[in-house]
């Protein structure tokens, strides 16, 4: 556990939250700002800053609480869908570093913003960006 890590301390039970689904694995629990009812975080009980720091394994698993507590949503609040969000780093709005899920209960297509613009490009000019990536799976 990281003493600093409000989530840390809401595995460990030292910090209250509203656990709603937990496993061996990760705790899901409501977030104390409710974007929309029923908004839940999904961590992993094993502190880890991020999306590069989780690896594949641990991902898999809180993946699979993620499903469960998702499940478990639809069933007691109805919504009419759910969107699943994350964000890693600070550019990209994360201000908890301890990697985490948010499942969010929609009732309507207004009860949320979309948080970026589409910009709709050729598929030709993706090629560059595509090849720069897959080089980085050869490195």
């Amino acid at each position: 556990m990281t003493r600093t890590c409000t989530f840390c301390g809401i595995v460990a039970g030292e910090i209250p939250a509203e656990i709603v689904y937990t496993d061996d694995h990760v705790v899901a629990f409501l977030d104390i700002s409710q974007a929309t009812r029923g908004h839940t975080l999904v961590v992993p009980r094993e502190h880890c800053r991020d999306l590069t720091d989780i690896g594949p394994d641990r991902a898999g698993l809180l993946m699979r609480g993620a499903v469960h507590a998702a499940d478990l949503l639809r069933r007691a609040l109805e919504p009419g869908g759910m969107n699943i969000w994350h964000a890693t780093g600070p550019t990209a709005w994360q201000t908890v570093f301890h990697f985490h899920l948010h499942l969010l209960p929609r009732y309507t297509t207004e009860d949320l913003r979309q948080a970026w613009t589409h910009r709709e490009v050729p598929l030709s000019s993706l090629s560059p960006l595509a090849e720069q990536i897959r080089a980085a799976a050869a490195s």
